[in-house]
């Protein structure tokens, strides 16, 4: 009989020790923002070869192990971003983001932290084993996504270019390493710049008040709520224009072209919504435009299939 309740309780202590391993694993993928690395991941490979690598087969791009190890790089710091965010972040996401926090909560914050440096180093250290120039490029991506940590994210304005920019510096950097330089990318890069502002922007209107409570001073609990408004359906406008732009003097054709004439159709209905302004209204509007930037992924890889193969 004893045997039988200690083969139980062994099975049962088992069966927790799986899940609370499991449940580590999850609260770590979800801290280092994993989900978000490898969407970037897909978007850079995609944009690499079929927008800023003009000459290159693909038999010379699949060998390219510079190439390989700085987005390799990219990942790395993009984890390592993520880590120390949610450490700067943990009171608020309390609130925001319970069931993630909950998740979280299976890991000591300090294994976050070791994970955080040594996700660190090896980006470095690979970095440096690719070039000195590489080196320094992940240095101060590395500084800058700690110092939005730390201090930028709680600054009216600066928020939330910052967070943009730091999105879109390792495009900047496979357009510099390619010498990809024209007026076509120059506007999508315009065009991706605007509609990742206003996802962040929208995306504070729905965390204004506990915003405001822990000391980050955003758009939306700076100004009034018409003034954000405003300044976000302004900036729609100017992605409509910047699209336009595109379809009518860049010569872009194919996928593209009606990524960039739907473009249009869809930033109309974000205005429509927001006209509205309620909290549902907002909220359908962040996911409507999450969406259109992970279509422009999509679409950029099937315009490339088809111009390449």
């Amino acid at each position: 009989m004893n045997s039988e309740k200690e083969t139980f309780q062994s099975k049962n202590y088992i069966s927790k020790s799986l899940f609370y391993r499991f449940s580590q694993f999850v609260g770590f993928l979800l801290g280092a923002r994993f989900f978000v690395a490898a969407l970037l991941t897909f978007a850079l490979y995609v944009s690499t070869f079929f927008l800023f690598n003009q000459e290159e087969s693909f038999r010379r791009f699949v060998f390219d192990f510079k190439v390989h190890g700085i987005i390799f790089c990219t990942v790395l710091t993009i984890l390592a971003g993520g880590i120390i965010n949610q450490f700067y972040d943990f009171e608020k996401d309390h609130i925001v983001k319970p069931f993630r926090t909950r998740i979280q909560s299976f890991i000591a914050q300090k294994y976050f932290l070791y994970a955080y440096l040594i996700l660190s180093v090896i980006s470095l250290g690979v970095a440096w084993f690719i070039s000195h120039n590489v080196f320094i490029f992940f240095l101060i991506y590395q500084f800058f996504m700690w110092f939005y940590s730390h201090k930028l994210s709680r600054i009216l304005f600066l928020n939330n270019l910052t967070f943009v920019s730091l999105t879109l510096y390792p495009f900047f950097g496979m357009m510099v390493y390619y010498e990809t330089f024209s007026k076509k990318v120059l506007l999508m890069a315009i065009f991706l710049f605007l509609i990742l502002l206003c996802i962040d922007i929208v995306k504070d209107t729905l965390t204004k008040s506990v915003d405001k409570a822990f000391g980050y001073t955003t758009i939306p609990n700076y100004f009034k709520n018409k003034t954000t408004k405003i300044i976000i359906i302004f900036l729609l406008i100017v992605t409509m224009a910047v699209s336009m732009k595109l379809i009518m003097k860049t010569g872009i054709s194919g996928f593209m072209a009606y990524y960039f004439a739907g473009g249009m159709f869809v930033m109309i209905l974000c205005i429509y919504l927001l006209l509205n302004y309620s909290r549902k209204s907002k909220f359908m509007t962040l996911n409507i435009l999450r969406l259109w930037v992970f279509v422009g992924i999509i679409a950029m890889l099937l315009n490339g299939i088809e111009s390449k193969f």
